[in-house]
């Protein structure tokens, strides 16, 4: 077994495992037991009680968090000529098409997230390799593939993520930045936990929300309790 650090030593003695903290309570102790020396990404892994393996009970969805996530999202925005203005002032980080699609296609996925619009999607089926390992591939579900180019693009760049349950049932989502303050770190698991909540299966029995857990990068994570 390795050694523990000593920053782990104190990050874990300032946790008490036997106990469910509350939203508000485990915000605020997230910044303390972070010990990185860069502002860590806080993030959020809720279990769910559904089969991913059944299609009527996949979870998936988008987002806007409230607070933005503190990072400084690159979009990249795959657009026919008419269109790369209107995502240009969105704010999209690169633009264009056909030049794109070739650089994806030698390795470069160099992006957080792609926009693109309907008519494009047919040039994009060959990516799926390459894109989908990585969650890059537009989907009309998240808002990535429509006319609405540069809503799109501000959303994403205002702090909207989208989400998928895994195989395990778990969703897993970042919520921000240790930087942040309390009240904006549980403002953003707020907002995602009660975005799950909608989107509960019909089909779904038993106990929806079995567990909630908040970490930041390298950090233990704190059980929080379930009120929902």
């Amino acid at each position: 077994m390795g050694k523990i650090s000593k920053n782990r030593k104190f990050s874990e003695s300032k946790i008490d495992k036997t106990k469910v903290y509350s939203l508000d309570d485990a915000s605020a102790l997230i910044k303390e037991v972070s010990t990185t020396k860069f502002d860590a990404s806080v993030d959020l892994a809720v279990r769910l009680g559904v089969d991913p393996k059944k299609a009527n009970e996949m979870v998936r969805g988008v987002v806007s968090l409230p607070n933005g996530t503190g990072k400084n999202m690159k979009v990249l925005a795959l657009v026919s000529p008419d269109k790369e203005e209107e995502a240009k002032s969105a704010g999209a980080d690169f633009v264009g098409l056909d030049e794109f699609i070739d650089k994806i296609k030698s390795g470069w996925t160099d992006v957080d997230v792609i926009v693109t619009m309907p008519s494009v999607m047919g040039k994009l089926g060959p990516l799926g390799r390459i894109l989908g390992p990585r969650g890059l591939m537009p989907n009309p579900k998240t808002g990535t593939v429509t006319m609405d180019v540069g809503k799109a693009v501000s959303d994403v760049k205002a702090g909207k993520i989208d989400f998928k349950v895994d195989k395990t049932g778990i969703v897993h989502a970042p919520i921000g930045k240790v930087s942040f303050s309390p009240d904006k770190i549980s403002g953003n698991a707020n907002e995602l936990i009660q975005t799950l909540i909608k989107l509960k299966p019909n089909s779904t029995k038993g106990t929806y929300i079995k567990s909630i857990f908040m970490s930041s990068t390298m950090s233990p994570s704190l059980a929080i309790e379930i009120k929902y």
